[in-house]
């Protein structure tokens, strides 16, 4: 079991991370803030040895996609919330990063990641496909058709 320091450190490294996460696979504010409870109480009890800082980011990444998935699995799951719903409670934001964010949760989950990790996390390809557990090739060829996706569907105003 970690420390309390421990758990509060990783709490204000991690946490935005956590819950942006949550947002692009779950969509709904409530379910957000209950896997990143659940996140934060497995890093509480986990006793793994992170080699590094970069190591511990990739579990907090890992576990956190996998806890959604498995909350989306559920065959019970039947309370959506709606995107429109979602974006209100957003801090004031412009239109125009409504509408990427948008576009961005619109995208297939397999995309939504990569583009996650890559402009949001400012992880490289190599170092998703670490985390992902895909070659890079993929990786590479994931975020060329999500850029093609947001680009077609933001009517070419997406910009690295």
């Amino acid at each position: 079991m970690r420390s309390e320091q421990e758990t509060i450190r990783a709490l204000e490294r991690y946490s935005d991370t956590v819950r942006r996460l949550c947002m692009v696979h779950l969509k709904n504010s409530a379910d957000t803030e209950d896997i990143f409870q659940t996140v934060f109480l497995k890093y509480v009890l986990d006793s793994t040895v992170f080699e590094s800082n970069e190591h511990e980011k990739a579990w907090f990444i890992r576990v956190t996609i996998n806890a959604c998935k498995d909350l989306l699995r559920n065959f019970f799951r039947n309370r959506t919330v709606p995107i429109d719903e979602v974006l209100c409670q957003t801090t004031e934001m412009s239109t125009d990063h409504m509408e990427i964010i948008e576009a961005v949760l619109s995208l297939p989950e397999k995309y939504r990641d990569v583009v996650f990790l890559h402009y949001y996390e400012g992880y490289s390809a190599p170092e998703i496909g670490q985390i992902l557990k895909k070659n890079t090739n993929t990786i590479y060829t994931l975020l060329t058709r999500s850029k093609k996706l947001l680009k077609d569907k933001l009517g070419g105003d997406f910009h690295e």
